[in-house]
């Protein structure tokens, strides 16, 4: 069960920062968005794309803020984005986006047309953790993590920071850990610096029962987990669909065929997990019971950042009449997942300028394991919409 989300008066958090609207000549202009994996595929894609679309080189495709029902919210406009983040590795994201463009995931050309754009979003990125050998204690890292993202936020002059988790998928802390996941980690020093939060990963996070309290006195507004991009998306609109026309579906399976980095994190089995446990939540919502069968997950390194999801649907009509309805999704993740972290993006730093705190379970629609509310996405984009219609009020 998710806490309600506040709609209340901008006042200072006990962190002793605004958390309300900071607009003006003393408290600078713009957005910051603070990336954790600032040097992977979805970060990378976003930078990139983010940078094109300002500069009017495409349009903004797969981006649902950019559709008329939020044209009424004076979100942030992505020229006023200022892109940092925390990675463990070094590869210079103009660098890592030729590559993504040799794989067809940035069209011809883009990655030369922003690379001044990536290398300034590079210049931001600092070194994350805890890494082999790191003896640092949780809240030191916490700490230093913090320490990072208030420095961006007071260097850039931008008037708010939103932390934004796009690593690779942690599997779920083991029980009895005496030390927080590193997704923990991170949004710890999110809240500790005064910063909305987005989870767009399978992992703990925000999530985590030592944050529950910090999570509720930060007075910052936070959604997750894990962005609904593909097989979940498809599956988020057909289970209704056979509750709704009273058809038993007796078995749902499926298989994920994936490369990249994607690919090699969830070859740990433990990930998987984290990751499958978002999708049969969407089955399990919808249909009231989760249904026989399984989700696979197959690393498949030549596929590189492409990916093709397959389901199985055993169901049941008429008189008995046994029937199968078989999918097949073929995509990229990083340009799939891409508008969606830029959507989470303007909307959380909104919500965070109208004073709103707490769990948003009004953005489920682009969750797996959203914090509260339905499951089909139709009603999730109706609460959506709703929630769109009382921040535009809140102006």
């Amino acid at each position: 069960m998710s806490e309600p989300t506040h709609f209340r008066r901008p006042s200072v958090s006990e962190h002793g920062k605004p958390s309300g609207p900071r607009t003006g000549p003393d408290h600078g202009t713009g957005t910051g968005v603070w990336f954790i994996g600032a040097r992977g595929s979805v970060a990378t894609t976003a930078v990139a794309g983010s940078a094109a679309l300002a500069a009017g080189l495409c349009p903004p495709t797969g981006m649902v803020t950019e559709t008329e029902p939020f044209a009424a919210l004076a979100l942030p406009a992505l020229s006023s984005f200022v892109y940092g983040g925390h990675d463990t590795v070094d590869w210079p994201l103009p660098k890592r986006a030729e590559a993504l463009a040799e794989q067809g995931v940035l069209s011809h050309g883009l990655a030369r047309a922003v690379a001044g754009e990536l290398a300034a979003a590079d210049r931001e990125i600092r070194t994350g953790g805890p890494l082999a050998g790191d003896t640092r204690s949780d809240d030191e890292l916490i700490a230093a993590f913090a320490a990072d993202i208030t420095d961006f936020t007071r260097r850039t002059g931008v008037a708010r920071t939103v932390v934004v988790n796009v690593a690779s998928t942690e599997p779920a802390p083991a029980g009895g850990a005496t030390r927080l996941p590193t997704s923990s980690l991170y949004a710890a020093a999110a809240l500790r610096a005064g910063c909305a939060y987005v989870n767009f990963t399978p992992s703990t996070g925000i999530r985590h029962p030592a944050l529950a309290e910090a999570s509720r006195s930060a007075g910052v507004p936070y959604a997750g987990r894990d962005g609904k991009t593909g097989q979940t998306l498809l599956r988020a609109v057909l289970a209704p669909m056979f509750r709704q026309r009273a058809l038993d579906v007796r078995a749902w399976s499926g298989t994920n065929l994936l490369g990249g980095g994607d690919g090699a994190a969830l070859a740990d089995p433990a990930a998987a997990t984290a990751k499958n446990a978002g999708k049969n939540r969407v089955l399990e919502d919808n249909l009231g019971a989760l249904p026989e069968g399984e989700v696979h997950i197959d690393d498949v390194p030549a596929l590189g950042e492409w990916k093709t999801a397959w389901d199985h649907v055993a169901f049941e009509g008429f008189l008995g009449s046994r029937m199968i309805l078989q999918t097949i999704w073929q995509g990229c993740d990083s340009a799939l997942a891409a508008p969606l972290v830029l959507d989470l993006a303007r909307l959380v730093t909104r919500a965070h300028e109208a004073g709103v705190t707490g769990p948003l379970p009004e953005l489920g629609f682009y969750f797996k394991d959203p914090d509260g509310g339905s499951s089909a996405l139709a009603e999730q984009y109706d609460a959506l919409l709703g929630f769109a219609a009382r921040l535009a009020a809140a102006r």
